[in-house]
């Protein structure tokens, strides 16, 4: 008898002979070596390897390891039999989590084929998978099926639509569905007062976004640090550093806590604005907070004092956070400067990934996506690429997040071409193309002056069902107005 991978469970099974044996705990869950075989000859072994093949692909989809447990799928459907509920459940969440929608809608209807009745929870999960790749008219046709079904919209669901409306800056939609929450009870919480905030931040009626913290207070609701932070990157984003800083002020005063959402904001409109001296002060202020500097925090005050040449500046607060103790943020720190620096250090990312872990840190996805980002800004389309290797090689399962990545580190560096091949390497490989994948293509294209595949680009990315955001449709208005001026 032989077993290919380790699980955190009991197991017991039968031996060449057919006699019982009785297995204890397995101590660690292996998710490189999935495959499993089991003794199918015995109607026992049958029914046992059946219970077992579901509990691992509940631990796979646990850990993230979406691809396995397929596998494990196609194993059990070869035997003749499917999943219980409770693994289409964790099937369907884990595959909408990383962007396979269709997969996951075809699970969703195999269950309601065999007479599963899914939870509400299912249903929002499908829901936001579609949403949150754009798939608009695909998540229009499933609410109507919700209300087929006689399957009522909860709290969740009315926040993954009004997440989505806001950040599609739909206006009419938004208030479609606080319209609809009203109507139905539902009481507005923070944090769809803090989505309509933003909804009228980047809309340009940042007075009437204020305006709507009176009807807040009226209604009782206290101002948590959701609905504070979206007052405060309202005035950020507009100018009015003064007022952010008021509310600033204010929040704290009133005993809430700024999180590091707060002060991503205020760094970042103050680097924006180009008061650096403020910008890091209020670093400074966070660490002294204990809070643990963003990534991209530091990618945006490295690369606005980097533009003004203020290299001793960069070395002092690297100098700062490593007297804090932060030795990891300061290894990333240290390395993001030399991909930004005149030195030339770390010009390949394999340098940078060896470096990080001599220093006992190891590279997690983000880690990834910001190295690719900052090589992708530089318009280092090699080492970007180079990213994505080692990001895979590390076992870290390449998503459309970094694919994006890439196709912007392309266009920057004036290469349309293979920004596309991207793109075309994208739809190949059955990952499905977000809306960011389509404004990012747009934009090389408007880069690279071939204002006439703009529109193009925009018309099959409503034929393939994702709703174009307001940035794809300034660039679609931008790209017609020059072919118009050219005819």
């Amino acid at each position: 008898m032989k077993f290919t991978w380790e699980c955190t469970m009991r197991l017991s099974w039968t031996d060449n002979n057919n006699n019982r044996v009785k297995q204890g705990a397995i101590p660690e869950f292996n998710k490189k070596n999935a495959i499993c075989k089991y003794p199918f000859e015995s109607n026992s072994g049958e029914e046992l390897s059946t219970e077992l093949h579901n509990k691992t692909i509940q631990e796979y989809c646990k850990i993230g390891d979406v691809d396995n447990a397929m596998k494990l799928v196609a194993q059990l459907e070869a035997m003749g039999f499917h999943p219980n509920s409770i693994s289409y459940g964790f099937l369907i969440d884990s595959l909408g989590s990383v962007g396979r929608t269709l997969e996951a809608d075809v699970l969703f209807q195999e269950m309601m084929y065999l007479g599963f009745k899914p939870r509400i929870r299912l249903f929002n999960a499908l829901l936001k998978g579609f949403l949150k790749k754009g798939l608009l008219g695909l998540a229009v046709k499933f609410l109507v099926e919700m209300d087929r079904m006689g399957v009522c919209k909860n709290q969740e669901t009315y926040e993954i639509l009004l997440d989505y409306y806001v950040s599609a800056g739909r206006l009419e939609d938004t208030w479609m569905v606080v319209n609809e929450m009203k109507t139905n009870g539902i009481q507005l919480s923070s944090f769809v007062y803090g989505k309509v905030i933003r909804l009228y931040r980047d809309n340009g009626m940042w007075k009437k976004a204020i305006g709507l913290v009176e009807e807040i207070r009226e209604k009782g609701i206290s101002l948590d640090r959701q609905i504070y932070n979206s007052i405060i990157d309202t005035f950020g984003k507009y100018g009015e550093l003064g007022e952010a800083l008021e509310v600033f002020e204010k929040m704290k005063q009133e005993s809430i806590v700024p999180d590091i959402t707060t002060w991503n904001s205020l760094i970042r409109w103050h680097c924006k604005a180009g008061d650096l001296t403020k910008a890091l002060q209020l670093f400074t202020e966070m660490q002294e907070q204990g809070l643990y500097p963003d990534p991209k925090i530091l990618m945006s005050l490295i690369s606005r004092l980097g533009e003004l040449g203020k290299w001793d500046v960069i070395k002092k607060n690297f100098e700062n956070m490593t007297c804090r103790g932060r030795q990891e943020v300061g290894a990333i720190y240290a390395m993001l400067v030399d991909i930004y620096g005149q030195y030339g250090r770390f010009q390949d990312a394999e340098d940078f990934i060896s470096a990080l872990k001599s220093e006992g840190f190891l590279p997690s996805a983000s880690m990834f996506c910001v190295l690719a980002n900052a090589y992708a800004q530089q318009g280092f389309c090699e080492q970007t690429v180079k990213v994505l290797q080692l990001m895979e090689a590390e076992g870290i399962e390449l998503n459309i997040i970094m694919l994006n990545v890439l196709i912007n580190a392309f266009g920057i560096a004036g290469r349309h071409e293979e920004a596309l091949s991207i793109y075309q390497h994208i739809k190949e490989s059955g990952i499905s193309p977000d809306v960011v994948t389509y404004s990012t293509l747009m934009k090389a294209f408007i880069r690279a002056k071939k204002f006439d595949k703009v529109p193009e680009i925009y018309k099959e990315m409503e034929s393939y069902g994702c709703t174009p955001d307001r940035k794809a449709r300034q660039m679609l208005q931008t790209a017609l107005m020059v072919l118009e001026r050219r005819h």
